[in-house]
Parts: structure tokens; C-alpha cells; sequence
């Protein structure tokens, strides 16, 4: 039933004016519409992800949002730095980490954090 029609992810933030200064001017994403102090949508590719105002802003613990960026991950990795994104470091079963970037299999996966916490993460696939 679900399975034809595109989804949109939503991260729960605490002050949508504090978050969309990450997007905008650190992620590098351009407001698409906005619902006053609530919700506010961006395009990432050919979807859509809405941040939006909740008190239970920064609770989940696992990743909400991963950007598959190929060949372009060194690129991407290096203008995240550039912009002062701080990477986080795990310890994972079966992967292996080379500075930001952890290793597995031939996978490359860099994650980083929004300003409430909210886990993001870039991949090279």
C-alpha cells in the first residue's frame, strides 16, 4: 500500500530558527516552505525532510537522516569540516575507524550531529 508513494522524513528540534541556521547556512539546504515557527521543509535531492518544533527534540538516539553522496563523500566530508561540523566516533562491532571515518566492508560512513542532538550521517554509497 505504502510502498509507491515517497516518504518524508521529520526531525523533531527544539527552536526551528536555532536549527535552520544549521541547515541553511552549515548543511547548505534552502527553505522550501515553512508553517510559521513549526515546521519548516527542505528538498534533498528528490525528497523532502521537514524539521519541526517538539519537546521531545534530540530523544532518539539512532540515526535520522543518512545522505548516500557516492563518489562525492571526501568532497562532502571535507565541506562539513569546512563549516565546522564536528563528527562523532563510535565503537561498533565490525568497523574500523580512520579519523571521522568509519570502515566497514568497503563502506565508508562519516555521522554528525544537529544542534539538538538529532544523529545524521553521511555514506558513500
Amino acid at each position: 500500500m505504502l510502498s509507491n508513494m515517497d516518504a518524508i522524513a521529520t526531525i523533531a528540534v527544539k527552536d526551528t530558527a536555532k536549527a535552520s541556521q544549521f541547515y541553511e547556512h552549515k548543511l547548505g539546504f534552502k527553505r522550501r516552505a515553512n508553517m510559521g515557527d513549526e515546521v519548516i521543509t527542505y528538498t534533498s535531492g528528490k525528497t523532502i525532510f521537514n524539521i519541526y518544533r517538539s519537546g521531545f527534540a534530540g530523544t532518539n538516539k539512532a540515526t535520522a537522516l543518512c545522505w548516500a553522496v557516492g563518489s562525492e563523500f571526501d568532497r562532502v566530508l571535507a565541506a562539513l569540516r569546512s563549516k565546522g561540523v564536528a563528527f562523532e566516533h563510535y565503537n561498533l562491532p565490525g568497523m574500523k575507524r580512520e579519523g571521522d571515518v568509519h570502515t566497514s566492508d568497503g563502506i565508508r560512513v562519516a555521522w554528525f550531529k544537529d544542534p539538538d542532538g538529532n544523529v545524521l550521517n553521511i555514506i558513500d554509497r
